[in-house]
């Protein structure tokens, strides 16, 4: 008979940021464990609060499958002797395994006859399994950051102060240091704290509604969308809505309550994106915008209690918020009285990166290196590229940013337009922190992309040269998430630069600076964003192999690698490409060993060898054409007529000829096919299976 599985961990309060990944891998761990213990199940469902963990299983079986195992032991000629007695390998293998050397059977295998073990497992009862595996499911989740508490040895991301482990209406025993497992769990901290029997998981959900916890995060999620547009709906206003703040405020709540506060309209004078940051970011509070989008002097906040006066929680709210504007209207007043040019020389104050030097030596490295990349995409923009790049990190000495870090480029957007800067420097100097995370948008002009370029591969070039690479899932830096945002924007906007030309000034800029020698580094950071490249693209579904194919043979302008790899891929689809790569591996095979590549037309005796060495020479000029083109689909198909030529070249012509001469021929007739190939890429990576 089926019956559910409820588990319960009850905590102090998780990260709200942590939790999901929790309840995914609490999910999966369950699902593992029940596999793995051979117990029939059904759905599988997790979900939580910010003080408890949550999965439940229907439709579990009682009891663990039978079953019959069977292991192969010695031959049957070692296990038994002339006289049919069992060897010493037979008692040794039937002790091993746990039987009695006279159950051991005999079986034919395509290597002949084998002696057998067999064993028969009877199905335990799943609650007593469960009461043996879940404290190691328990144990097994992983956090970033676990902490010990009390006396206890546990580790866990929280204490944990319950746990509720229920089968059917059956508690699950099992102890995990101190906690016991049982039937009870709690209701929501300050609204209703006592302990609630459980007999089901129908049973939970219901007594936990009426203790004010919302278990289901979507109901939950579902409650505060509601409730916060019907909030903002009061005041003719819609929220403002970011699904991050939405994702983190469910996680932070067990009953959601909505309050709708509002602060002095004076402080809309500020930069909108100072007032929804010190929001968000600082209360996690929903600011409200009219229909219009312009930002309202009102905000939204969800409480996790109901208070007996809410209009005290309002106030208090609202208390809070009007201190962080008041601070953003100080230091935004104060900023305003430099202009931000006259800010950069503090820059010389502000340490980068201790081996690196201060931000003010970065941005003269940042200035020279984005004029580079900018002759290159669009040189009439170098003035505004140049002046955009001295300014861009001028926000890091005013007070504004020290306050609200987060506001970094855009508070020296705004600084730049009021200290009378061109708007697409003012753009610029807030778009080249872009893209700041996978998915995020690209700067939207040439000046904001040459910035941006040109910053991230000096940190990336300076990090790598000082020994500061990523190890592991460490990348303090975010050296990895910099180079994607270089690739991507190389990709996206269709820029074809050399990426080692860019590297090489980069790295001739930092050399007073770097502890290894200039080309070894310059050979690391092209690594570096070679390993990247190749996975973005497979990230892509790309194929694996005409990727590498590509990327081991070159690897310097990442649009010119886009296009040989795209061609590849869809010119892998067809049969007769397939037979082609075939072709050439049989080429690569016999010259493998061999450098030459002169060819004596005089010496081409057989026909076979003259119609190769005939078409290789008409392909070999179209080819070059193409490839200036940078038409790799038609060179592509201007390859594929060598493929008949070749296999009549092998049906009817001995390559290793007993004449040095011919055979030297042959064979740099096959290397000069070779090369030919790898113009475009390695041939020899390509799967055909």
């Amino acid at each position: 008979m089926a019956k559910e599985l409820l588990l319960e961990i009850g905590a102090e309060e998780i990260p709200a940021g942590l939790t999901p990944k929790a309840l995914k891998d609490l999910e999966e761990s369950m699902r593992g464990e029940l596999e793995s213990l051979d117990v029939d199940f059904g759905q599988i469902r997790s979900m939580g609060t910010p003080r408890r963990l949550v999965v439940w299983v229907g439709d579990v079986e009682e009891f663990q499958k039978d079953a019959v195992e069977r292991r192969l032991g010695p031959p049957k000629h070692a296990a038994f002797d002339e006289r049919g007695r069992p060897t010493r390998a037979a008692r040794g293998f039937a002790q091993a395994q746990g039987v009695e050397v006279e159950d051991l059977e005999t079986v034919a295998t395509e290597r002949g006859e084998y002696v057998c073990a067999v064993r028969r497992r009877q199905g335990r009862r799943t609650v007593d399994l469960l009461g043996e595996s879940l404290p190691r499911l328990i144990t097994g989740l992983s956090f970033p950051k676990s902490m010990r508490w009390g006396r206890s040895g546990l580790r866990f991301v929280r204490p944990i102060h319950w746990i509720l482990a229920l089968f059917g209406d059956e508690v699950i025993p099992f102890r995990l240091e101190d906690i016991q497992s049982g039937d009870l769990t709690y209701g929501h901290r300050f609204m209703s704290p006592g302990a609630i029997e459980v007999n089901g998981f129908s049973d939970y959900l219901g007594k936990l509604r009426e203790a004010s916890v919302i278990v289901d995060p979507e109901e939950r999620r579902g409650t505060i969308e509601r409730g916060i547009n019907e909030a903002a709906g009061k005041v003719s206003g819609r929220i403002l809505l970011r699904q991050e703040l939405l994702e983190e405020v469910t996680y932070l709540v067990e009953y959601p309550v909505i309050v709708l506060g509002s602060f002095e309209r004076d402080f809309l004078e500020l930069p909108l994106e100072a007032v929804v940051h010190a929001m968000e970011d600082h209360q996690r509070y929903f600011p409200v915008v009219d229909h219009g989008g312009d930002l309202l002097p009102y905000f939204v906040c969800v409480c996790n209690t109901l208070a007996a006066n809410m209009d005290v929680v309002r106030r208090g709210n609202e208390r809070v918020l009007r201190a962080r504007l008041s601070d953003a209207r100080f230091f935004f007043t104060e900023d305003l009285r430099l202009p931000l040019e006259k800010r950069v020389e503090d820059l010389k104050r502000v340490v980068f990166q201790a081996k690196l030097g201060t931000s003010y030596e970065k941005v003269m490295r940042l200035r020279s290196l984005s004029r580079i990349v900018v002759r290159k995409l669009s040189p009439d923009a170098e003035a505004l590229v140049d002046r955009a790049a001295f300014l861009c990190k001028a926000d890091l000495v005013t007070g504004m940013v020290g306050e609200f870090p987060g506001l970094q480029g855009v508070m020296g957007r705004e600084y730049a337009l009021r200290s009378g800067e061109p708007k697409e420097v003012a753009d610029a100097i807030y778009e080249h922190y872009l893209p700041a995370f996978a998915g995020d948008r690209l700067p939207s002009s040439v000046i904001g992309d040459s910035i941006s370029i040109a910053d991230k591969i000096d940190t990336i070039a300076g990090c790598l040269g000082v020994g500061l690479a990523p190890t592991g899932a460490g990348d303090p830096f975010a050296l990895r998430r910099q180079a994607i945002g270089v690739l991507t924007i190389l990709l996206e906007k269709g820029y074809s630069v050399s990426l080692k030309e860019l590297i090489h000034e980069s790295v001739e800029l930092l050399k007073e600076r770097l502890e290894i020698p200039p080309r070894e580094a310059e050979d690391s950071v092209l690594e570096f964003f070679r390993q990247r490249f190749e996975n973005l693209l497979i990230g892509r579904s790309l194929p694996h192999d005409a990727v590498e194919a590509v990327l081991v043979s070159t690897f310097d302008d990442v649009m010119d690698c886009w296009q040989r790899i795209s061609a590849l891929a869809e010119m892998k689809k067809s049969e007769e490409f397939r037979a082609l790569t075939a072709a050439f591996k049989r080429v690569v095979h016999i010259t493998r060993a061999w450098s030459c590549r002169k060819v004596v037309p005089s010496l081409l005796s057989e026909e076979a060898e003259r119609d190769l060495y005939r078409i290789l020479s008409e392909v070999s000029g179209r080819l070059d054409a193409l490839l200036r083109a940078k038409d790799y689909r038609q060179a592509l198909v201007e390859l594929s007529r060598l493929k008949d030529p070749v296999d009549r070249f092998f049906d009817r012509v001995l390559v290793m000829d007993k004449d040095e001469k011919i055979r030297d021929n042959r064979l740099g007739l096959l290397g000069r096919i070779v090369d030919l190939f790898r113009r475009i890429a390695d041939f020899s990576r390509i799967t055909t299976e």
